[in-house]
């Protein structure tokens, strides 16, 4: 066993109020793998990341104003074509925005029903009533 799971154990152990306290132990480390491993948690902390800045959230918000292309995004955001890619490329990993190119233009529109899921799913997971 190493030490860092020794610690782990050693500091479970004085702060447990079960008296058979390896099946806890198993039970915990059982129920934390099941939710690490959930594709909802996974898709969230995708989510999580991808809403992390200010400037997503701005892409965000214009993005659901209307549809726009990279060049209207970098005047939005006063940044660099590259700078605007990797914050779009973010939104892309979490399925946040869908592209289409239109001559030789790039356009970029909200998926409002995939922000709409991640809420849903916050709120059903939290048990968040609004």
């Amino acid at each position: 066993m190493g030490n860092i799971k020794k610690n782990i154990i050693d500091k479970l152990k004085g702060c447990c109020r079960f008296p058979n306290f390896q099946n806890y132990f198993r039970e915990i480390q059982e129920i934390g793998l099941k939710l690490r491993e959930r594709e909802e948690y996974i898709n969230l902390a995708n989510f999580g990341l991808a809403i992390s800045s200010i400037e997503r959230i701005t892409i965000l918000k214009m993005l659901n104003e209307r549809d726009m292309c990279v060049c209207e995004l970098e005047v939005l955001l006063e940044k660099s074509q590259s700078t605007i890619s990797h914050h779009l490329r973010k939104l892309e990993r979490a399925n946040l925005v869908k592209s289409w190119k239109q001559g030789p233009y790039t356009y970029y529109g909200l998926k409002l029903e995939i922000l709409k899921e991640y809420i849903n799913i916050l709120v059903q997971e939290f048990n968040i009533s609004l």
